[in-house]
């Protein structure tokens, strides 16, 4: 089976078409052992995710994506992945200004900016962020907001967004402060019992009202090199806070790169743009790739 190797900001992953697979090989690529096996980077491929291509279920969509990430869950959504999808659609047959994706957070409009006939950079419309405990989930009051709340684990206040998935936000002073943070109780946060899905995890360093650091403890990844949806709703919680302002433009700084993220006015939508690179393309047979014991 082909598959495709591509990142967005060094965020990596396997995407494979699975439109027209049978049905047999459509369920390997998407059976949480092979992900694993297929993601390991020593004994197989080796990236953050598998992309699956699968046929579209919103009427207008060009296609859905799922996302399964190196650990075998799946997550909602991936902003770093969506990206990829994009370009990997657009520059194999699907060369409009603007593509419709299903994803696990709704139908997401993705505007392509290309040259010679290849993507370069696409603008994603993530939708609007979801702001009530309720909708991301956090533990507490249904109907609540969870901006600036004292947590244990981190000894300052979390920010709670969700772009789809689940994000749970601290500001801290310095980037050093955020790598610190991040490797050391960046797990116990993704686990919490207050966050029933798990959650990511951002340690977010702000230089000006434009502009923020920011590590990323990815659940069911570890640290990454970047987040889409994270830099999205590390810029809605700092909006929320009174850090960066809507409607103006802010750099987040990954360890993998920048993207530049735009909150709407009342929170209306969020748009995020970077860039993704095709790195190459592969055959693997995912039933024969062995998840090797540590």
């Amino acid at each position: 089976m082909r598959f495709a190797k591509y990142h967005g900001l060094g965020n990596d992953f396997l995407v494979v078409d699975l439109r027209s697979a049978t049905p047999e090989l459509s369920a390997a690529f998407q059976d949480s052992a092979h992900v694993i096996a297929l993601c390991d980077r020593q004994f197989g491929v080796g990236g953050d995710g598998v992309l699956a291509v699968l046929p579209p279920v919103t009427t207008g969509a060009d296609a859905r994506m799922r996302v399964l990430n190196s650990d075998g869950s799946e997550a909602e959504m991936c902003g770093n992945g969506i990206r990829c999808v994009a370009k990997w659609l657009y520059d194999n047959g699907l060369a409009k200004p603007e593509l419709l994706i299903d994803t696990g957070a709704g139908a997401l409009a993705c505007a392509i900016e290309a040259v010679d006939g290849t993507a370069q950079t696409v603008t994603v419309k993530m939708g609007a962020p979801r702001l009530t405990r309720e909708q991301i989930p956090v533990a507490g009051p249904a109907s609540e907001r969870c901006i600036e709340q004292p947590f244990d684990v981190t000894g300052k206040p979390l920010t709670c967004v969700s772009m789809g998935n689940p994000h749970a936000i601290t500001f801290v002073d310095s980037r050093d402060e955020a790598w610190k943070l991040a490797t050391t109780i960046g797990p116990a946060i993704e686990t919490h019992a207050q966050f029933p899905r798990r959650t990511n995890v951002e340690f977010a360093a702000p230089k000006s009202r434009g502009e923020i650091d920011l590590v990323v403890w990815e659940r069911g990844c570890g640290i990454t090199l970047a987040c889409g949806t994270g830099a999205c709703a590390t810029t809605v919680a700092a909006v929320l806070t009174g850090r960066a302002d809507a409607g103006s433009p802010v750099k987040v700084n990954l360890p993998g790169g920048t993207l530049e993220i735009t909150v709407l006015a009342e929170f209306a939508n969020v748009l995020m743009k970077g860039p993704a690179v095709h790195v190459f393309d592969g055959d693997v047979e995912p039933t024969l790739v062995e998840r090797r014991p540590r």
